[in-house]
């Protein structure tokens, strides 16, 4: 299983004692290197006793402390009493990057930028470039006016008009202190005088002058120490365009995968198999004696999703290890609600009804037994279909969302799912794409789409975005705002 997680993720086999820093890490991130370095399926006990031969702790704290650290969660699954590693999980990609076990999958780009012109000395008189670059964003606010004319003038090399010089200063920023009246608040002896004709002009050799052009150099010099350390937009914008092309070839390569829903009753023992084909919306019911053809038609699958994914596929006689599975029970078993510890136990009906509005999500396990023991295959496949229609609508509501609602009583909330990719588009990222294309989106709201013709409720809507320009949201052809929970299915058209 190890060895499938290490090919998948293209990384070495691990060792817990030469993982760098594995005794600052947590006991999760401890749990997942023992799985990778052990290549098969551990019990926490054996997990335990690893950790006491790597020295983090004695095995009694280490299996205490295990058992707290809820252990069966992505990328880790439990079947029985051991534990394994999901290798297409994405949550396992981001825990070996931050393990150091691979490096980013993104280069580290850097801008090589050209050497600035070197400065002049204070001796100097200043030029317009040097003066631009340390007035830039406004650098000159809290500088007098005296200094600022004296400034402008130097770098000119010419009496010129206080109008003339009060512009040039405005230009490069606000709330500075000149004025075309200034000089008549300037003492005798000033480095900056005003000829006959009302123009300034320098007084030379006068000692602000030199104090002026080491003010602006030394603007110019801390200018470019921050521009130094600063990141540069292109690299942001060479960065986010790398990010987008890689995303976009592995969603390519994730729409490509064939996707099934496998609906499996009894559990331990299946007498009856309905196999929803996720892109075509087609169902398949297979008896017991027809259970050969089930195998073959699961393996022709890349991607398979049930509820105890893995327990259902061995109960059919097929290993799951190494595959792409969905794991289409609950992702969160409870959830408190009070300071007194209240909890709500979540089931998959629950979410099943909260996301997709479907009453009765699944037929009652003593009925269908009935129908089995008496041979009324008719209503028990109809009853089997209905209830893989419902998995099928919850995984659409998944994979379009990142997540699954919870509403009861006072909650109403997001529920992520480990089985939905990063990289796969979701509603969010499609109201993204239609405001910057200026497409539409045609979605389908409340209940679960009917299962003939999903499309039949749609209704055309746009993508909006709030003033501060973070949110999107839907407004429909009546204006009216759509709450994007509520949202089943969703498509990018033109206008």
């Amino acid at each position: 299983m190890t060895n499938a997680c290490c090919e998948v993720l293209g990384i070495d086999v691990p060792a817990l004692d030469d993982v760098k820093d594995h005794r600052e890490a947590n006991t999760f991130a401890r749990l997942i290197i023992a799985l990778l370095e052990s290549g098969r399926p551990m019990t926490l006990a054996a997990v335990a006793e690893r950790f006491a031969v790597a020295g983090v702790a004695p095995a009694e704290r280490s299996l205490l402390s295990l058992k707290r650290c809820r252990p069966a969660r992505p990328p880790v699954f439990r079947v029985g009493d051991e534990y394994s590693l999901d290798p297409h999980d994405d949550d396992l990609r981001l825990w070996v990057f931050r393990l150091g076990l691979r490096p980013p999958e993104l280069p580290r780009l850097r801008l090589i930028r050209d050497e600035p012109a070197p400065l002049p000395s204070p001796g100097t008189p200043l030029t317009m470039a040097v003066l631009d670059e340390a007035w830039r964003d406004g650098r000159n606010w809290n500088w007098s006016a005296q200094r600022l004319a004296l400034a402008v003038l130097d770098a000119h090399g010419r009496a010129m008009r206080p109008e003339d010089v009060v512009a040039f200063v405005g230009k490069r920023g606000a709330g500075h202190r000149l004025c075309v009246d200034s000089a008549r608040h300037w003492r005798r002896g000033a480095p900056v005088r005003v000829t006959r004709d009302g123009r300034w002009e320098v007084v030379p050799a006068h000692d602000a002058l030199r104090s002026a052009r080491g003010a602006v150099l030394e603007l110019v010099e801390r200018a470019r120490r921050c521009e130094g350390r600063r990141p540069d937009p292109a690299v942001f914008e060479a960065i986010r365009q790398a990010a987008k092309e890689r995303s976009a070839a592995r969603a390519a390569e994730l729409a490509a995968l064939r996707r099934a829903i496998v609906h499996v009753f009894p559990a331990d023992a299946p007498q009856a198999v309905v196999i929803v084909d996720v892109a075509g919306r087609r169902l398949e019911t297979f008896l017991a004696d027809d259970l050969e053809r089930v195998r073959r038609r699961i393996l022709s699958y890349d991607v398979v999703g049930a509820v105890n994914v893995r327990a259902s596929l061995k109960a059919l006689g097929l290993d799951p290890a190494g595959g792409r599975v969905a794991e289409l029970g609950t992702p969160q078993k409870t959830m408190t609600l009070n300071k007194q510890g209240r909890t709500l136990k979540i089931t998959t009906a629950m979410l099943i009804r909260d996301s997709c509005r479907i009453s009765r999500p699944f037929g009652d396990e003593a009925t269908l037994h009935g129908y089995l023991r008496d041979g009324r295959i008719t209503q028990l496949r109809r009853r089997l279909e209905a209830d893989a229609k419902s998995l099928f609508a919850m995984y659409q509501y998944g994979r379009l969302h990142g997540a699954l609602r919870l509403r009861w009583g006072f909650l109403d909330e997001m529920i992520r799912v480990s089985w939905v990719h990063f990289e796969e588009p979701k509603l969010h990222s499609m109201m993204s794409e239609a405001r910057e294309r200026g497409l539409a989106l045609d979605v389908v709201i409340g209940a679960a789409p009917g299962w003939a013709d999903a499309w039949s409720r749609a209704r055309r809507c746009r993508a909006e975005r709030d003033a501060r320009g973070y949110r999107h949201f839907l407004i429909d052809e009546r204006g009216c705002s759509v709450d994007e929970r509520d949202v089943q299915l969703a498509r990018l058209i033109a206008y």
